[in-house]
């Protein structure tokens, strides 16, 4: 079977693209990049099932004149899994807008600390914890965390304001609502 090279450089380079553009913060370009990887995929699909063929539904034909159907259902099965997944991000996303004006995912807290301990090199909270919940003879120690500003956008407390200080609830600062005293 020969393959078409340059259909195959095309659905790379349209992979390609899209695994960049689904790594990027903003849900719309995921959203482009989930959908250009699909259509990468489905031309793959379509490029492995060989040249076409007479249509294998009728007995007419013998079997190596008649197209492969298995790429082709393949193919349509993944345009409707696609266009599932697109109307929900594209949901997801629209709501995103309402809610905070922009598309973009923030780091979450949890993420950011897990992050810090990495590059301390610490050790999670749960090493060297039993099933019952206590440590293992001598894993009892006490370390510090650094608590520098987070790398990336955001200043830790969810309200982006870069001051550090939210509500004190671990919601974000929100116009018309009363800081705790």
């Amino acid at each position: 079977m020969d393959a078409n090279l340059t259909l195959i450089a095309v659905a790379s380079a349209t992979i390609g693209a899209g695994v960049y553009l689904v790594l990027a913060r903003s849900l719309s370009r995921v959203l482009i990049g989930l959908v250009m990887i699909s259509n990468g995929v489905n031309l793959l699909l379509l490029v492995s099932s060989g040249p076409a063929g007479k249509a294998p539904l009728s007995q007419l034909y013998d079997a190596e004149a008649m197209s492969d159907p298995l790429p082709q259902a393949l193919v349509l099965t993944a345009i409707v899994i696609t266009l599932g997944t697109t109307a929900f991000l594209l949901a997801m996303s629209h709501r995103a807008w309402q809610v905070h004006g922009h598309d973009d995912v923030q780091d979450d807290v949890e993420d950011r600390l897990v992050r810090r301990r990495a590059e301390a090199d610490v050790p999670s909270d749960t090493y060297g914890l039993t099933q019952s919940g206590e440590y293992l003879a001598g894993d009892e120690q006490t370390v510090t965390v650094p608590t520098e500003a987070p790398v990336g956008r955001g200043d830790g407390d969810g309200d982006g304001d870069g001051d550090g200080a939210g509500d004190g609830d671990g919601r974000p600062a929100r116009e018309g609502r009363v800081e705790p005293s």
